[in-house]
């Protein structure tokens, strides 16, 4: 009898035309109600709770087109010098060693040079030869001088004077050449780094460059007479060089001051800048490579030479939603990541990636900028 009223009461109510009053709609019960079923839910109380970690999808800049290839640190051929003996003779004293960090101009070694005395000899027999060239000179000029004045008081010929002027003028070349022979001695002085005048002088050698000596082949008190033969390397390691083997397929995309990306065995993890400085003029006609090399800094000394790593070409970039590699999860094969809608729920939502830059991963379709997606624990919720 009371199911009976209950029913006429409402059948009443609606034949009146009022409604019951809306309830409110928690926004976030609303999307959770709406999402496709299977969405996980755990209790706030849940220790499991702590083990989920999100985080935010992020608009960022992904290469539209790349390559890779393997790269191996070298030193740049613009910052290095081999040291060579200007002179033969004998080692007097050796500053440096294997391995050690020079300044420009800092004394790397000193010899004993019988070059060096014929140096400082040939320089004093060059003032020698100037100071007797000019008074050469002088005595030609007052002959020519006196020479003229006897032929304008009719006291001698025409011939006197000619022949004094010819005189004159030999006398001014000699000087000339002299002074020439002169500036030649003090140079060969300055490049010996020798004082002009003294005898049994050591010649030094200075660093040409900042650096650290990478070779070393020279000892105290040994004789050196070939010239050609380095004594040690001095290389400046500030910037460094990384040289790969680019497929013949991909050269197109490289062109000079372009950016390459290098990650290296001994850095996991970690990603270095590069400008592609020079690109060869010729295939490898067994590996149809064409060998590149792009300039990086290297101010922590960080890259050594021979280190083994990956280059990455990019061509272009795009502004897209990106989220950490971390968060996908292949199952059935789908791909997938769980999808926060509030704290201890989430729901699995298949999504299209893109490229791969690093630890990040480009999403085209499936999650918007701003969304939370779950990183950490992603197996946790998978076999709830």
């Amino acid at each position: 009898m009371r199911a009976q009223i209950t029913f006429i009461a409402a059948l009443s109510l609606w034949s009146c035309g009022e409604k019951a009053p809306p309830q409110a709609v928690n926004p976030i019960a609303k999307e959770a109600a709406t999402a496709p079923t299977g969405y996980i839910e755990i209790a706030a109380n849940s220790p499991k709770l702590e083990q989920i970690k999100v985080s935010a999808v992020v608009i960022a800049e992904m290469p539209t087109e790349e390559f890779t290839a393997p790269g191996k640190i070298e030193v740049n051929p613009n910052r290095v010098s081999r040291v060579l003996l200007p002179v033969a003779g004998r080692i007097a004293e050796v500053f440096v060693k294997f391995g050690d960090s020079v300044q420009k101009n800092d004394p790397l070694l000193t010899v004993e040079s019988p070059e060096a005395d014929a140096a400082a000899s040939n320089q004093l027999q060059a003032d020698a030869s100037v100071t007797q060239a000019q008074a050469n000179l002088n005595k030609a000029q007052a002959d020519y001088d006196r020479a003229n004045d006897l032929f304008k008081a009719d006291a001698v010929a025409k011939k006197e004077v000619l022949t004094a002027e010819n005189a004159l003028l030999q006398a001014k070349t000699a000087l000339e050449q002299s002074k020439v022979a002169r500036e030649q001695s003090m140079s060969r002085l300055e490049m010996l780094g020798l004082k002009p005048g003294n005898f049994r002088q050591r010649i030094t050698l200075r660093a040409p460059l900042a650096g650290k000596v990478t070779e070393f082949t020279v000892v105290a008190g040994e004789f050196r007479n070939d010239l050609s033969a380095p004594l040690m390397t001095i290389a400046d390691l500030s910037t460094v060089w990384v040289a790969s083997d680019v497929p013949e397929t991909a050269i197109r995309l490289v062109k000079p001051n372009e950016r390459f990306d290098l990650t290296l065995v001994a850095y996991p993890g970690e990603v270095f800048r590069s400008r592609v400085a020079r690109i060869s003029d010729k295939v490898d006609p067994n590996s149809r490579t064409i060998e590149v090399w792009a300039e990086l800094s290297n101010p922590q000394n960080k890259l050594k030479p021979a280190m083994f790593g990956q280059i990455r070409h990019v061509e272009s970039l795009e502004t897209v939603p990106v989220i950490p590699a971390s968060a996908m999860i292949q199952m059935e094969g789908r791909t997938a990541v769980f999808r926060e809608l509030q704290r201890g729920r989430y729901q699995l939502t298949d999504v299209i990636t893109g490229s791969r830059n690093g630890d990040l991963i480009s999403i085209r379709k499936g999650l918007n900028a701003g969304q939370r997606v779950v990183t950490d624990g992603a197996m946790l919720l998978r076999g709830m």
